[in-house]
């Protein structure tokens, strides 16, 4: 059930240029699910609508959540000054979230790339499978590799060569020999095309998260959507909303 509430800061860091990694306290914790979002409010009036941010960690006592993210304009921009024990509030939880049901001792590969890396994490730590963690960078700014690798096997690719594959998580694939039963992923566009060609070829059902610009985050607005092989009940098109029917799709059900 979504709820707009508000939450504490914990702490806050930069841990790449430009990605911020922040801590919020929240009952909304307890409802959250790998792959899921918020919908995080900026106190500046002119930027009414809440910044999407995907959930990459949730605490153990089921009290917090972890949220890392990129600076991408004045709403990101104001709350990456945000300070332990300032208030926020925030819209949650948004989203389906990944079917972890689906690769549930299976052989998975779990892919993110650039910001689709986040949610990656909350993803690995509830998964029980046998996992590769696959994951791309533009360069040797690893954001999160340590804290992946604590629950599996992490296959770096960077843009420049200059750490793992040269190229992309594909790349990783073919330059580790690996081969999955299910794919999980998130991140940018190209990536999850390429993903759904693999999945598709090789015949593995693969569930990708869809990066989107979003406004209102609940549906109203068809701000965010993507063409599907099935007619939508709310628009009676062959459209889905990213932020409600999202942002994880079986990959063979959207039109990429």
């Amino acid at each position: 059930m979504k709820a707009k509430t508000t939450a504490t800061v914990i702490s806050q860091k930069e841990i790449a240029a430009n990605i911020f990694d922040m801590w919020i306290e929240t009952e909304l914790a307890k409802e959250a699910h790998p792959g899921q979002f918020v919908g995080v409010y900026p106190k500046n009036k002119s930027t009414i609508l809440p910044r999407p941010i995907s959930i990459c960690e949730v605490s153990e006592e089921k009290n917090a959540l972890r949220l890392v993210y990129r600076i991408a304009g004045q709403g990101t921009g104001e709350f990456s000054g945000l300070t332990a024990g300032d208030c926020v509030e925030i819209l949650g939880i948004l989203g389906n979230g990944f079917p972890l049901e689906e690769g549930k001792g299976k052989k998975v590969f779990l892919m993110g790339g650039g910001i689709g890396v986040p949610p990656i994490l909350q993803l690995s730590k509830e998964l029980e499978a046998d996992k590769s963690i696959l994951v791309g960078y533009r360069d040797a700014h690893l954001f999160l590799k340590e804290d992946l690798e604590q629950y599996g096997k992490v296959y770096v690719a960077t843009e420049d060569g200059s750490v793992g594959t040269k190229g992309n998580v594909m790349d990783a694939i073919a330059a580790n020999g690996l081969d999955a039963d299910v794919i999980f992923a998130c991140g940018p566009m190209p990536m999850l095309r390429a993903i759904k060609k693999y999945a598709g070829e090789h015949q593995i059902k693969a569930y990708i998260s869809l990066e989107e610009h979003m406004a209102c985050g609940v549906g109203a607005c068809l701000g965010c959507v993507v063409k599907t092989k099935e007619v939508d009940h709310h628009s009676h098109v062959h459209n889905a909303r990213i932020c409600t029917d999202g942002p994880v799709f079986d990959a063979e059900e959207v039109d990429i």
